[in-house]
């Protein structure tokens, strides 16, 4: 299948073009940032700050994707429909995308001026879908391991970790395709820690080329994960290398997004990357030349 131009809300992203997706977490807990982002001033002023750094989406979150206090439908609602529609009016060329995994805050989100929804639990609730399908916006097609939502795996193992990965990305890719979501506007995701152990996430990354070798865009969720944390014998805060090197590879092998905390840092990695792919040029040259 031939590489699809990614088009979203306003945005048309090239075949050859890496974008940032910056995270703004709306939650109390969550595990990189602690809350930071929970109150609505913090919160604009960090997607002021990483469309500023060069994001070109903006992924909100309401709840924390790890074990936590239960948080229902309505909550997540309140934590992010009212944000979105001041995220749109603030920046009406961002791409705005929700992290949730429910049809009912989908559709909310939507009408508040969401363009995509980024379902990180693999399709678990299947109206999610029809919500995208229904209102013209994209959705990321994610592996979760067929985990529920905010739990952990313990002892999982696959097979094959990149087939079984390929057999459920590119399945609800297709669904959602024949739901009527644009073909540009799919994109699949190796779920780096949800279903997997350290290992499985590592292959996973180590063979990302056989996604990106699909045609439908990936995005990859690297940031501060435990598999860098394991792969490192990091804490949280002492991961940004780790994730730095992690997107590069990502990058070499054909990834098109990054879910990221860090935008400026991962900016200037995949800068780096296209110009060495011979996609970017330097943006200066003067080396040898006067």
């Amino acid at each position: 299948m031939p590489v699809a131009t990614l088009r979203l809300g306003r945005r048309e992203f090239g075949d050859d073009e890496h974008v940032i997706m910056a995270i703004v977490n709306r939650t109390p807990d969550s595990f990189f940032d602690k809350g930071a982002t929970f109150d609505d001033r913090p919160a604009l002023e960090a997607v002021d700050r990483a469309v500023a750094e060069g994001a070109g989406i903006v992924d909100i979150g309401g709840v924390k994707a790890g074990p936590g206090a239960e948080v229902d439908a309505a909550e997540e609602m309140r934590r992010t429909v009212s944000f979105v529609a001041e995220v749109r009016r603030r920046h009406p060329d961002v791409v705005i995308s929700v992290d949730t995994w429910r049809h009912e805050v989908g559709e909310a989100v939507c009408e508040a001026g969401a363009d995509l929804l980024n379902d990180a639990w693999g399709g678990v609730d299947p109206k999610l879908a029809e919500v995208a399908a229904r209102y013209g916006v994209g959705i990321v097609c994610t592996h979760a391991g067929r985990a529920r939502p905010r739990t952990r795996p313990h002892r999982i193992g696959y097979d094959d970790v990149m087939a079984d990965i390929l057999d459920v990305t590119v399945g609800l890719a297709e669904r959602a395709l024949a739901l009527g979501v644009r073909r540009d506007a799919i994109v699949i995701d190796p779920g780096h820690d949800f279903g997997k152990n350290s290992r499985h996430s590592l292959e996973a990354t180590r063979r990302l080329g056989e996604m990106a070798a699909t045609g439908w865009p990936v995005l990859v969720s690297l940031s501060n994960k435990d598999f860098v944390g394991e792969t490192l014998d990091a804490p949280v805060n002492e991961r940004l290398l780790g994730t730095l090197a992690t997107t590069a590879v990502s990058a070499w092998l054909g990834a098109r997004l990054y879910r990221v905390h860090q935008v400026r840092e991962t900016r200037q990695v995949l800068d780096m990357v296209a110009t060495i792919q011979g996609t970017r040029e330097p943006a200066v040259a003067r080396r040898a030349l006067a």
